[in-house]
């Protein structure tokens, strides 16, 4: 119905060509808006109960599969039975069914054949193969959808609907692996864009299957220079250098002059908070800010407040979740906790089952839990990303805050960084060194260093003890070159809008590489 509306209304401003068009996207949004509006919130006291009837409905689905014949979940019939028939594993421990899958094999993990296998880079293992399934597919949709339409019932702006808007994806073009469609997941959802903001979305579709980062950026700047840009979205690195191209194509003096009608920026895959002083500098003006949580494995949580912390977690979105609070990740039997079983304020490893047949399967992410009514979670960081080289266990929540906190006192813009310690420097006692990348400015980097030492101090007890006992001394920062993170990436094949920087590492593997762009 709602399609067949816009359709009618197309053909009657295509007549009228005398009067000014009808908005009509924005129009029609605003009872749509309201109906998933009132969804997501009586969603909020549903939580638990749709939790439990999702492990029930996973475990059901996944009779005749190859994994609950291995698992005999058709036994199961509690929580309690499901820890005990389905370990914890990553992606390395769920390879051997990802295989068989991919050889061209039914009923693995899940029903039939996965719809799609969404490719995304791997830390240890190369590329991962994420299955996603008819059943998963709307979900991964819909989240998106959901944020931005709960954005426009709380803030009452559905205008930004009639202009421009930015879905940078990668390329949507597909191959075929074991006979599934097999690709991006950011160019899987482009397929899945309503035919009703087709028209609105930039860039072309030519442009989003462009393979090279930075051909494709020029073609994107190209795109989009002379258009009524209203909504962009990608993570904040990429949208830094999209901004920096513009403007330097431009020579306009800020975003918000070049796209006056600039209303709302959808950012995730990185905690926004260090990008926000030169983002907010390039824009030049008051933008609305949506945070998401979308992975491969699931769309996890989207920002539901205007101006809140907090993410609200997809809890009827066909995904069962668990959490394993950080400090006993690495035991053998690590504490698994059912949603109802979370608290505030600690710090969780976030494991996942799916409906597109992730059982178990550690997403490798770290989350928080802000509140538990409802349930918003922030996200702190990667299992595998931090740094305890001496028992301080650092963890990227940490220097993001410290880092952001320092360079709002000082007034800095950082474009980016990463952490790593030093062990055995050629003087001295052990430290952490702090490569920064700052924008065009001089920055004060003794009176930064010390800043970012007391925040770290305040936020990490082992790091105060370790610092205050004399077992380390204060950290240390080593600029890094303009452009120089983006050169490293580049180095490594992974320059691109859906690739991001570890922010810590616990190795000096980073650290080493990025020597070639260190400010002499």
């Amino acid at each position: 119905m709602y399609k067949r509306l816009i359709s009618f209304l197309k053909k009657k401003t295509k007549k009228k060509r005398s009067v000014l068009p009808l908005k009509y996207k924005s129009f029609l949004a605003r009872p749509y808006a309201s109906i998933v509006y009132n969804q997501v919130k009586k969603g909020i006291y549903t939580a638990l109960a749709d939790q439990q009837s999702t492990l029930q409905m996973l475990v059901r689905s996944a009779a005749g599969t190859a994994f609950s014949q291995d698992h005999h979940l058709s036994a199961v019939r509690t929580y309690e039975d499901f820890k005990e028939s389905v370990p914890l594993r990553d992606y390395e421990a769920f390879k051997p069914y990802i295989d068989r899958i991919k050889a061209g094999e039914q009923n693995v993990l899940w029903r039939g054949k996965p719809m799609y296998l969404a490719k995304t880079s791997g830390t240890t293992s190369g590329a991962k193969y994420i299955p996603i399934s008819k059943e998963s597919i709307a979900h991964h949709i819909n989240g998106a959808r959901n944020a931005l339409l709960c954005y426009m019932i709380e803030t009452g702006n559905t205008a930004f609907a009639d202009g421009r808007m930015i879905f940078l994806s990668g390329s949507p073009e597909m191959e075929r692996i074991g006979g599934i469609p097999t690709g991006r997941l950011s160019g899987i959802v482009n397929h899945f864009v309503p035919g009703y903001l087709r028209s609105n979305q930039l860039p072309s579709y030519e442009t989003n299957c462009i393979e090279d980062w930075e051909n494709k950026l020029e073609r994107i700047v190209a795109e989009t220079l002379h258009e009524d840009m209203t909504l962009i979205s990608g993570i904040p690195p990429w949208m830094q250098m999209y901004f920096d191209r513009l403007l330097e194509k431009s020579k306009a003096k800020n975003i918000k002059e070049l796209f006056p009608n600039l209303q709302v920026i959808v950012h995730g895959g990185v905690n926004f908070e260090p990008y926000s002083e030169k983002l907010k500098l390039s824009l030049g003006g008051h933008v609305d800010m949506i945070e998401t949580y979308p992975a491969s494995e699931g769309f996890f949580a989207f920002q539901d407040r205007v101006g809140q912390e907090g993410l609200l977690l997809n809890t009827y979105a066909g995904i069962f979740y668990e959490f394993i609070p950080a400090h006993t990740f690495n035991d053998p039997n690590p504490t698994r906790l059912s949603l109802a079983e979370v608290k505030t304020g600690e710090n969780y490893a976030m494991v996942v089952s799916t409906n597109a047949g992730l059982w178990g399967y550690n997403v490798g992410d770290t989350v928080k839990f802000v509140s538990t009514n409802p349930y918003r979670l922030v996200v702190t960081g990667r299992v595998k990303h931090f740094i305890s080289a001496f028992g301080e266990h650092v963890i990227a929540e940490e220097v993001d805050y410290a880092l952001s906190m320092a360079a709002k006192e000082l007034g800095i813009s950082v474009v980016e960084f990463t952490v790593a310690p030093m062990v055995q420097p050629h003087s001295g006692k052990p430290y952490h060194e702090w490569f920064i990348e700052f924008s065009p400015t001089s920055a004060p980097i003794s009176a930064l260093a010390a800043k970012i030492d007391h925040y770290m101090c305040q936020k990490n007890i082992y790091y105060n003890d370790l610092i205050s006992g004399g077992i380390l001394q204060p950290l240390h920062i080593t600029p890094i070159k303009q452009g120089g993170f983006v050169q490293y990436m580049k180095s490594i094949g992974k320059l691109g809008g859906q690739n991001k920087l570890p922010r810590l590492a616990n190795n000096r593997a980073i650290a080493d590489a990025l020597q070639a762009w260190v400010v002499r």
